[in-house]
């Protein structure tokens, strides 16, 4: 796999067009990251007066990014790239990622533009009449509680969508978007010729042609039937009439939707053979990156908010709370995701109040109690909750039989906070089928080995740890090579088969027996108290 006849060593290309920008990074066939480049878009593209890549209108619910700034920031990359000394020519493929939930409205004619791509023109010169909708709803959008639900009113109620689509309606899902504009502009709808996901768009600016949504972001927009990986035609009609029209095919993630129209192959030395790989959404290519690759495997991410996800075989689809996506690397499995909002920022919150602001105090406080903390707990939801979903807000801390209390010990309030943390998502975890034999832990707190103890001890599975960096742009680079290896080859070829070469991950913990059986004992009366605080 590594040397063309040429002798040249063969290169994949993964992008991620996230919400603040658009990132590249470049491996090799010994999946080593040979390079990474990125765009900031208000930094890069100010002339688009974005802040945080978005544009807020005033009624503080609709969030919307400017897709003619995603356009111009593929060529200032690629640009910025070419002048790097990057190899473009050796890349063998390329693949991307795309900020999930976010559509693309590309009016008739759009398509004759892609194909016509000259390239002593800028794409941005190109396309800037491409669009029937010219600010694209994105993930942060929240103004669809009407059409979410009218939904679920629809289809049966929140499990009967969920159980259909992966999910319950929830508001930044595209297929929600998409009922809003159809009943708000009626005449935008009626002109556009096909609706891409921001990812789907990427990938056909790069073939100049209409690209298939995959399998595992249109899980994204309660509009897929999750078991079937087809679009549900129950979904469709309540959304909007001809919608599949304008939706095009869906395909399964490791499949080739066609090569690098010759624009990039003539402005910025591309091979004319490069395959372009199905664009996914960035939580799938983030699975990717983190090279889950079976049942069982599963990721915590312990940023901003703390996000769980892994790979099963056997959801149990939530209409309540959780997301059912199909898994971006294996067509026949699913991809399981939860995210709590109180995660980094909870713990910096109790470690100034008590720790005196020091990560040290606070890992000691860690190392020096005992699992389970004596019995004694606290629910914790300084910002309203994901999981479980709430609206309530505060802190209550309960004694070993129960009763509400004040206050803890500093020591006994940063156990508390940490255990309900990881407690918390394993049993929600549990009731949409995610039962870890493994776990990647990455973000910031991934490096606070007290932390990563409480993780595996509550799981009872051992925590590994790498150096990631960019999962989603490296997942892209990954799902490329593996994408191109399908096609090579001529069949379906097992994504652990496709990364047996890559460096394994560091075993940082291994769970104590008797700590996990303390958890255990635990999780009866920490759901009912979460439950009694969540409301």
């Amino acid at each position: 796999m590594k040397k063309d006849g040429s002798g040249k060593t063969d290169l994949f290309l993964g992008l991620d067009l996230s919400t603040q920008g658009l990132k590249g990074t470049l491996i090799d066939a010994d999946f080593r990251v040979a390079a990474e480049d990125a765009v900031s878009f208000d930094g890069d593209l100010p002339e688009f007066k974005t802040e945080g890549g978005v544009h807020r209108r005033p009624d503080g619910l609709t969030v919307t990014s400017p897709p003619l700034m995603w356009v111009a920031a593929l060529d200032l990359l690629f640009a910025r790239v070419k002048s790097g000394g990057w190899p473009l020519a050796s890349v063998a493929a390329v693949c991307g990622s795309g900020q999930q939930h976010g559509s693309v409205w590309l009016k008739r004619g759009a398509r004759k533009a892609l194909a016509k791509l000259d390239p002593a023109r800028s794409l941005r010169e190109q396309l800037t009449d491409a669009f029937s909708v010219a600010d694209s709803p994105v993930w942060m959008d929240a103004g669809t509680q009407k059409q979410c639900d009218e939904r679920e009113a629809a289809l049966g109620g929140p499990q009967a969508v969920a159980d259909l689509t992966g999910s319950r309606a929830y508001l930044r899902f595209t297929g929600n978007q998409i009922a809003r504009i159809y009943a708000d502009d009626p005449a935008a709808y009626e002109r556009t010729d096909r609706i891409a996901l921001v990812s789907s768009f990427a990938a056909s600016l790069l073939i100049g042609d209409y690209a298939p949504i995959d399998t595992s972001d249109g899980s994204g927009m309660n509009l897929m039937d999750v078991r079937k990986r087809d679009w549900s035609r129950a979904a469709l009609e309540y959304t909007a009439p001809g919608l599949a029209a304008k939706l095009g095919p869906i395909v399964p993630g490791h499949e080739t939707v066609g090569t690098l129209h010759a624009y990039y192959v003539r402005k910025y030395g591309f091979s004319p053979q490069c395959p372009v790989v199905a664009f996914s959404g960035d939580n799938p290519n983030s699975l990717a990156g983190l090279r889950l690759q079976r049942a069982g495997d599963v990721a915590i991410s312990l940023g901003t908010s703390d996000t769980m996800f892994g790979y099963v075989l056997r959801p149990k689809p939530s209409g309540v709370e959780g997301h059912i996506f199909a898994n971006p690397v294996d067509p026949s499995a699913y991809m399981v995701m939860l995210c709590r909002m109180n995660g980094s920022l909870a713990r910096e919150r109790v470690r100034d109040a008590a720790a005196a602001g020091s990560w040290n105090t606070f890992s000691g406080f860690l190392h020096n109690t005992p699992a389970g903390n004596g019995g004694r707990m606290g629910i914790f939801f300084f910002e309203p909750e994901i999981t479980p979903p709430t609206r309530n807000t505060g802190v209550s801390f309960f004694d070993a039989d129960g009763k509400r209390i004040d206050t803890l010990p500093p020591e006994a309030e940063v156990r508390a906070l940490v255990e309900s943390q990881f407690i918390s998502l394993r049993l929600h975890g549990e009731g949409i089928g995610l039962m870890p034999s493994a776990i990647l832990a990455t973000g910031g707190a991934s490096a606070n080995r007290e932390i990563l103890r409480v993780i595996s001890d509550v799981f009872g599975a051992p925590v590994y740890t790498g150096e990631q960096t960019a999962s989603a742009s490296l997942g892209a680079a990954y799902r490329a090579m593996h994408g191109w290896m399908c096609k090579r080859e001529g069949r379906f070829v097992p994504f652990a088969e496709a990364m047996s070469g890559a460096p394994p991950f560091a075993r940082a913990v291994e769970p104590d027996a008797a700590a996990h059986e303390a958890y255990n004992r635990m999780l009866g009366r920490f759901a009912k108290l979460e439950e009694s605080v969540a409301g």
